[in-house]
């Protein structure tokens, strides 16, 4: 089991109130799935997506990863993980304003001490699988919506993480768009990635063959193609 986790649970305080977030979540997803988690805004799909990438901690629960306990990990090991075996893929793109694609997808291998020619090969490689070779030099300011996006899953990609977390990728896009962002998602797994998907848009999680739905913090289904 690649992910799995066990009665997680969530608890913010908002002045002397108490959110749960999580309320007991029981949820296993093996290598290689393509699993959406949908919901409602305030469902708690944002905040299981925080957890399951390390960058937010449950309140009680546990949460393993690929058989190793993530509680136990160090922050040097948690940062590891987060660069190497995870890749992040964001509603608003979250790049860099004032550097090109290259630059933008580049940035993770700096962070892993990847030598320079390495880096080069990989983000050619990366930019090519999004279908964005002829766009390297670019600023996001001049490039579409879908094409920032395609920059953000080519900065994911470019460690060759066995997870990938999208937390409404499509959101900004408009629709025909969205669909060839989603072509690109479905690409990533049959080249073998874990790839977890979160959304409130039906249409975008029919993509998936794994549906995880969340209601007032629990999980209301769970379904299959």
């Amino acid at each position: 089991m690649l992910i799995e986790i066990e009665n997680l649970t969530k608890i913010y305080k908002m002045g002397a109130e108490e959110v749960h977030a999580l309320d007991g979540i029981d949820l296993g997803i093996e290598r290689g799935e393509y699993v959406a988690i949908m919901g409602a805004s305030g469902s708690g799909k944002s905040t299981l997506m925080n957890i399951l990438g390390c960058l937010d901690v449950p309140t009680s629960g546990t949460y393993r990863l690929d058989g190793e306990l993530v509680s136990s990990m160090d922050d040097d090991r948690l940062a590891a993980i987060r660069n190497r075996q995870i890749g992040f893929v964001f509603q608003t793109f979250n790049l860099l304003p004032r550097s090109d694609a290259f630059h933008n997808v580049e940035l993770p291998l700096i962070y892993a001490g990847v030598a320079r020619p390495e880096r080069r090969h990989r983000v050619e490689e990366a930019l090519v699988a999004v279908g964005l070779a002829d766009r390297t030099k670019h600023r996001p300011n001049e490039l579409s919506g879908g094409q920032r996006q395609r920059v953000a899953i080519a900065r994911a990609l470019v460690n060759a993480p066995s997870i990938i977390l999208a937390d409404e990728p499509t959101g900004n896009l408009d629709s025909r768009t969205s669909e060839d962002i989603m072509v690109a998602f479905r690409k990533i797994h049959d080249a073998g990635n874990t790839v977890l998907l979160v959304t409130h848009e039906e249409d975008i999680a029919a993509h998936a063959d794994r549906r995880v739905r969340l209601r007032d913090g629990r999980i209301e289904s769970d379904t299959r193609s």
